[in-house]
């Protein structure tokens, strides 16, 4: 499958030469895309991303006026996939977190599932260098989300993960209200209400090592505020 590989950027310097680096060592063949969407990074991401566009061909950067959310990136990072006449796209974080040694099997379960996961808290999945107060908060937040919501995947709040493009034909990203991490729930939501099949595959999230997390309480409150939203419209439609 033609594929695309968005990585949303805001102050990734540290990281993004050798994340796009170690894709490329996962030998996915010519028909994979990188695409860097970069918020106008102070610390020069999107520099970097462009000097690499320039010597790989198969590497692109976005580049937007500001610091504009998660939501929006993925949105923009769709769109473009679309027209390029993606059939896969893929959402990974720029810090590792997400190692990109995963990409094969999520790919590989793309051939049979409409949106794949690339999960913790399955068989096989976990977390390596989070605080417990962390772990707790992450598990908290998933069994929260899949009661409310009646999700029946378990990690709602994974960034990484692979959609067929016509999951898009079924739901218009730019539809979804959410920002942040928030946007990952609803996007989920709405594929569990139209039974478009998603399957999970185990990976090892691991912390950042390099960098400063993006995850503020602002954002955990604005997950709490979606998932009671999207709750609260499906009791009323019931």
């Amino acid at each position: 499958m033609k594929t695309a590989i968005l990585i949303p950027t805001y102050n990734e310097s540290e990281n993004i030469i050798a994340l796009i680096t170690e894709i490329d060592r996962q030998g996915l063949g010519e028909d994979v895309e990188i695409i860097v969407i970069d918020d106008a990074s102070p610390d020069g991401t999107g520099k970097l991303a462009d000097d690499l566009s320039r010597r790989m061909s198969h590497v692109t950067c976005i580049h937007r006026s500001g610091k504009l959310g998660l939501g929006s990136a993925y949105r923009t990072g769709f769109q473009e996939a679309l027209q390029r006449g993606c059939e896969a796209v893929v959402t990974m974080d720029a810090d590792f977190s997400h190692h990109p040694r995963y990409l094969p099997a999520l790919l590989q379960a793309a051939v049979r599932a409409d949106v794949v996961i690339g999960s913790r808290y399955v068989e096989g999945g976990g977390q390596r260098g989070c605080t417990f107060v962390r772990q707790m908060l992450s598990r908290g937040a998933n069994a929260f989300a899949r009661i409310l919501l009646r999700i029946r995947a378990h990690d709602t709040t994974a960034g990484f993960r692979c959609y067929r493009s016509s999951v898009f034909s079924r739901i218009d990203p730019q539809q979804v209200k959410s920002e942040g991490y928030s946007f990952l729930i609803e996007m989920l939501t709405y594929c569990s209400r139209m039974n478009i099949t998603v399957e999970e595959v185990p990976i090892i999230f691991e912390n950042r090592t390099r960098g400063a997390s993006k995850i503020s309480r602002g954002e955990i409150f604005q997950a709490l505020r979606t998932v009671f939203r999207l709750a609260f419209r499906s009791s009323r439609r019931a």
